[in-house]
């Protein structure tokens, strides 16, 4: 059992993927029955009034989490940062930014956490650093020296053009001129976040000496950020354009990329397992085969995010083309990605996170946004095989935010998105309709405590305005209402976790049932002894659902009633029911 206070393990051996394939019977670890909690330290809570969340307001929020049944908590970014991208772009892997705190601040935060049998864990960034970063600095000073050998510098052709047409993930070229130099440095994401040089060795010691650290303290783990993007196709070479600019989506490099898991596989050896650590992967484009040495018994890591709702419909052209997601497209999606990992690891299942939209304003229509259709999706994704991850304010079923203007918007991606649709022809209320979408602020937008001014989050001013609708949907009303969304989600993590029920949710097998019938969204979640069935009508028409056999309890329903026929249920609008089958 995994603790809180380390004790080093001998260093295990690795095995290559071609051996982890061949591992069929998965070793049961400490977190596969754990709900974990995604907090946004800068919107969490302030309790200095400055208008930005700290850590403090997180150690005041433990018992909440607490209550609600949370095991494990992902902080994102709180290092040293000039919050050009949000924290990721990190200026001292070793020191928490005095806008959120100290170090003893977060040293009892952790402390605090292990009294309550919870785990934290933070965000490890390295495929990019802050251009504020010491290693960067000395870069720009001697290019040909140690510290340039820690990033990817080039020199322009000799046609004056640059070493490549790759698009950077938030719009323009990713390359930028080296301060003071002659040379270029490559930067996947902004222009303040050079990308490290992970082919250099003194650049991966650095990182594992920084894992390591923070273990050390007691931290429970990461979360990777963005690590895929550390192996580089090389040599550098053009792919054909896909916009007007000229420019290639990064991805069609990455897919060229390969030998990521010497990487990973040494990432893995030197630091997570000497310490029974957690780590879930921001892993977009992994390959099936690849799976077992991804998330398998002795995989790179713990379990990775489940991305495949999340980014079905995009387009490289822009938000502005992206394909709208229907129930039937959802469901494909889900079952997709059960099905690719099946019993080889567990997946990270998501609804949102700070990179995205709110999940109830995304998956599902605005005319039939309400309590039963928020607890619908909230059900069908806390009963999937997989560890879940709740967004901070989806338990109380937060909402997108509407732009009317785009001096309203905070976020970079968003920004250059607005510019993207309207070069691409869309009017301003257009492109003000397509950011309001998927604007990446939406999910970071102040979580709504009460119905006080600015959502109960501070006393000053907020960072980012706060979302209107704060004084219908809000945690002090959700506490106080035992028919909230908040209750409900309490109840599934309750279910989760009752020994009754406990072997088959967490370890059971997943299989689809009546995938044809059309938005209907149903699933067995079965092992040799239980069979429990999940029923979901993903519309506001009812449906007509035939039932399997016949139903022993009724775990989970989202209606105070339910309407039986012989050998079948009628289920309302957004009805969703979870049954123990006999």
């Amino acid at each position: 059992m995994f603790q809180n206070k380390r004790i080093k393990k001998g260093t295990k051996t690795w095995l290559p993927a071609k051996t982890i394939m061949e591992v069929n019977d998965m070793k049961r670890k400490w977190w596969h029955d754990k709900v974990a909690y995604q907090i946004y330290p800068k919107s969490c809570y302030d309790t200095n009034g400055d208008g930005i969340g700290d850590l403090r307001g997180v150690i005041s929020k433990l018992d909440y989490l607490k209550d609600l049944g949370i095991d494990i908590i992902w902080l994102s970014p709180i290092y040293k940062s000039p919050l050009a991208d949000q924290g990721y772009d990190i200026a001292d892997y070793y020191a928490i930014d005095p806008r959120f705190g100290t170090m003893e601040d977060m040293d009892r935060l952790i402390a605090e956490a292990k009294k309550r049998d919870m785990y934290i864990l933070m965000d490890l960034v390295v495929n990019h650093c802050s251009n504020e970063h010491e290693w960067f600095q000395r870069a720009c000073k001697d290019p040909s020296g140690k510290y340039g050998n820690f990033f990817y510098l080039e020199d322009k052709r000799q046609d004056g053009s640059l070493p490549t047409n790759w698009r950077s993930y938030f719009g323009g070229p990713v390359w930028e001129e080296l301060p003071g130099t002659d040379k270029l440095y490559l930067h996947s994401f902004h222009k303040k976040q050079p990308d490290l040089n992970w082919e250099n060795p003194e650049v991966r010691e650095e990182v594992y000496k920084n894992i390591n650290w923070w273990l050390e303290k007691g931290l429970g783990g990461f979360r990777i950020d963005a690590i895929i993007n550390i192996k580089k196709a090389l040599p550098l070479k053009n792919y054909p354009a896909d916009r007007a600019d000229g420019l290639s989506t990064i991805s069609n490099m990455l897919k060229d990329a390969k030998g990521i898991g010497a990487f990973l596989g040494e990432m893995q050896e030197r630091t997570f397992s000497k310490y029974d650590a957690f780590s879930v992967g921001e892993v977009f484009n992994e390959k099936p085969e690849e799976i077992p040495a991804f998330i398998g018994d002795n995989g790179y890591f713990s379990t990775m995010f489940d991305f495949e709702e999340t980014i079905f419909g995009s387009s490289d052209k822009g938000w502005y083309d992206a394909k709208p997601m229907t129930p039937e497209d959802y469901k494909a999606c889900i079952f997709h990605a059960q099905k690719k990992v099946g019993d080889t690891g567990f997946l990270s299942n998501i609804i949102e996170n700070h990179d995205e939209p709110r999940g109830v304003s995304r998956y599902i229509p605005k005319e039939d946004l309400s309590l039963e259709s928020k607890k619908m999706l909230a059900a069908l994704s806390l009963m999937l095989r997989g560890l879940p991850f709740i967004y901070q304010g989806q338990e109380i079923g937060m909402e997108n935010k509407v732009f009317h203007s785009i001096d309203e918007v905070n976020d970079i991606s968003t920004l250059d998105e607005y510019k993207v649709a309207l070069k691409a022809g869309c009017s301003v209320d257009e492109a003000l309709s397509v950011i309001s979408r998927f604007s990446r602020d939406n999910a970071r937008t102040p979580m709504q405590w009460s119905n006080t001014p600015h959502a109960g989050f501070t006393t000053g001013e907020p960072w980012l305005k706060e979302n209107e609708n704060y004084t219908t949907i809000n945690v002090e009303d959700e506490l106080a209402d035992p028919n909230s969304l908040f209750h409900f989600y309490q109840k599934l993590i309750a279910l989760r976790k009752n020994p009754k029920y406990k072997e088959t949710i967490v370890y059971g097998k997943l299989i689809p049932y009546l995938q044809e019938q059309k938005n209907l969204m149903a699933y067995y979640r079965k092992t040799e002894n239980q069979t429990l069935l999940v029923l979901a009508n993903y519309q506001k028409p009812e449906q007509k659902v035939f039932l399997p056999g016949k139903v022993k309890e009724i775990l989970i329903n989202n209606y105070p009633d339910i309407v039986w026929e012989e050998n079948s249920v009628i289920l309302k609008n957004y009805q969703v029911l979870v049954l123990e089958l006999l």
